[in-house]
């Protein structure tokens, strides 16, 4: 694979997709999936669905591309509902597993 794996997970659909525009702008970037949940709270969470983005890229492009996906997503929600992470170096075959999700993206 040879690329980084960045993770972002957000609560809201609009959410994320504001937060990956700018983090596509940021940075060279390929989305590979995504999937959404039931927050912890269910039905009485202020927004009802978390979003989980995963995209790949170069070490350096996923930290910028994270950074600025944070800061996006923190103008709508609180930065305590925004979950950011980094695989630097991740084990062969795990590329088949990011584009599995309930959100199907076409390429």
């Amino acid at each position: 694979m040879g690329n980084a794996i960045g993770l972002l997970e957000v609560q809201g659909y609009s959410v994320a997709l504001a937060a990956m525009n700018q983090a596509c702008k940021a940075a060279n970037i390929k989305i590979e999936g995504m999937d959404c949940n039931n927050p912890a709270a269910g039905d009485h969470a202020p927004i009802p669905v978390v979003i989980q983005v995963k995209f790949t890229g170069s070490v350096s492009d996923v930290k910028v591309a994270l950074e600025a996906a944070e800061h996006e997503a923190a103008k709508y929600i609180d930065e305590a509902d925004i979950s950011a992470h980094m695989i630097s170096s991740a084990s062969k075959g795990i590329e088949k597993l990011l584009p599995l999700g309930k959100v199907k993206i076409k390429s």
